[in-house]
């Protein structure tokens, strides 16, 4: 089983994050956020990571730091789970519809990170929830994942059908990346 856990405790935040690459998205995710735990929620529901997400963060000043550091988690977490990557399919492609909302997510594990974010709003939250932290959980996911990932919003006006569209998108981008298809390593350079 690819499996990973890690702590990480600032100043700001305390995060526990918990995976399991091979199973069937079950989860438990407390971080204080409501509409935070409910991406997470289904993140894991549709990557079919098992997902235990714990925090406590400075949410009285904002969400920001909360949002940001169990990216970081999150990404250095799946990363140990997959280990040397053999076997990986290493890419990962969503076309994701929800209502009037269509994202687009592609993904390459490659080791190297880059990231492109093409979404826009038409309001600044989802609830309480600032929706400019979606683009800066995935930023510091990808680069703590050391990932490739693009995301485009094709269509879309709700702004939590888009928010959620995007989590659902690269769940099951990363579904496909993280899939094991194989046993070599999925690069002509031996590594990645």
């Amino acid at each position: 089983m690819r499996k990973s856990s890690l702590k990480r405790a600032t100043a700001e935040t305390e995060v526990f994050v918990e995976v399991n690459l091979d199973g069937t998205g079950e989860h438990k995710i407390d971080t204080g956020i409501g509409f935070f735990d409910h991406m997470l929620e289904l993140f894991s529901k549709h990557s079919n990571i098992d997902l235990t997400v714990k925090v406590k963060g400075d949410t009285h000043i904002d969400y920001h730091h909360t949002v940001e550091d169990t990216a970081i988690v999150l990404g250095q977490c799946i990363l140990g789970a997959l280990g040397d990557k053999k076997g990986i399919n290493r890419y990962g492609f969503f076309l994701l519809p929800m209502d009037e909302t269509l994202i687009e997510c592609a993904m390459d594990l490659s080791g190297r990170t880059y990231f492109n974010y093409d979404v826009a709003y038409f309001t600044d939250k989802a609830g309480e929830f600032d929706v400019e932290l979606v683009e800066e959980f995935f930023r510091a996911f990808s680069d703590n994942l050391k990932a490739n990932i693009h995301i485009v919003k094709r269509f879309g006006k709700n702004t939590h059908h888009i928010a959620e569209a995007v989590f659902k998108a690269v769940a099951r981008s990363l579904r496909m990346a993280v899939s094991v298809v194989g046993e070599g390593i999925p690069s002509t350079k031996g590594v990645i």
